[in-house]
């Protein structure tokens, strides 16, 4: 285990470079600029001053260089946007994104999961009908006309929830805050509980039809029995699979999300970052967002030896 473990953290290390590595070439090959250049007020001398400043005067491989450098020093340079420095912007939206993404997985795990459970076992049923016909529909809402529908309906006409942002201004409690995340965690878990409910049900299925469950039946073993001990720890693992393949249209999803809803998290800080075209904020959050996305299949790979005693990693 370990040593897969170092082998695997060696690979995401390189994946993580080679992502990185893209992001520059993609963003360097922009047309225009960042918007702190394109001021029509400023002299061209004051531009070429402030493309020096920052380094944008340099061929692409030594801005590589220079930010990958910098990063293992702990600095990942400041905004062109804000003239604040990266890390600080990110360590102020991270924990927001982290706590509305978080929390949008748990309540789609904690609802789907069962959900597809009781559509398999009741499989064909009126039940198991209904619910993938909800689950289909809850994969075709665009989350950005599904949060705006949420919006129009429990904030503007019934006023139940906030229409956005994360405090009500004066009045940043507990309670608050539970209030404004109800509607984006609606938006954002609505898609992952649908493809969940889906993934669990055919993995329970499947599961169900081996021999070892039907033999557990044929002793007498109660219904119950079987599905909690017998099937679905086994059934569990494609499930742990697709958690590990949703991490990328979760933060995907919370980008939506957090712009539909005013979200102070990651997401609305890198659309603001890629409309003003901040290189080192758009490079800093990639870098975060990939670290992240790497490190969650580490750990949904590791899982496995746990769900699964067959699994080697030797």
């Amino acid at each position: 285990m370990g040593r897969y473990a170092i082998r695997r953290i060696l690979e995401a290390t390189a994946l993580i470079l080679v992502i990185t590595m893209a992001t520059f070439a993609l963003i360097s090959s922009a047309p225009g600029g960042p918007s702190i250049l394109l001021d029509p007020n400023m002299t061209p001398e004051d531009t070429e001053r402030l493309r020096t400043l920052y380094g944008l005067d340099r061929p692409i491989h030594e801005q590589y260089f220079r930010w990958l450098w910098q990063v293992l020093q702990g600095n990942l340079g400041f905004s062109l946007g804000v003239g604040r420095p990266v890390a600080e912007l990110i360590a102020g939206a991270l924990p927001a994104t982290l706590l509305l993404s978080g929390l949008a997985l748990l309540v789609a795990v904690l609802v789907a999961v069962p959900l597809g459970i009781v559509a398999a076992v009741r499989r064909n049923s009126w039940i198991d009908r209904t619910l993938t016909t909800v689950s289909f529909f809850g994969l075709s809402l665009p989350v950005f006309w599904y949060g705006l529908m949420l919006i129009i309906i429990f904030a503007v006409i019934l006023r139940w929830l906030p229409a956005g942002g994360m405090f009500t201004p004066g009045n940043a409690t507990p309670l608050d805050l539970l209030l404004h995340l109800i509607l984006p965690v609606i938006a954002l878990s609505t898609s992952l509980m649908a493809e969940l409910v889906r993934y669990t049900r055919s993995a329970m299925i499947g599961v169900l039809r081996q021999d070892y469950v039907r033999t557990a039946r044929a002793k007498g073993v109660a219904e119950n029995v079987v599905i909690t001990r017998h099937a679905f720890r086994t059934a569990m693992i494609p499930v742990v699979t697709l958690l590990g393949l949703l991490i990328p249209r979760l933060i995907g999803g919370a980008a939506v999300t957090e712009t539909v809803f005013t979200w102070p998290g990651m997401g609305r800080l890198a659309v603001s970052a890629a409309f003003n075209q901040d290189f080192p904020t758009i490079m800093g959050i990639t870098l975060v967002i990939s670290v992240t996305v790497v490190l969650s299949n580490l750990i949904v790979d590791l899982l496995y030896a746990k769900l699964d005693p067959r699994v080697s990693y030797q």
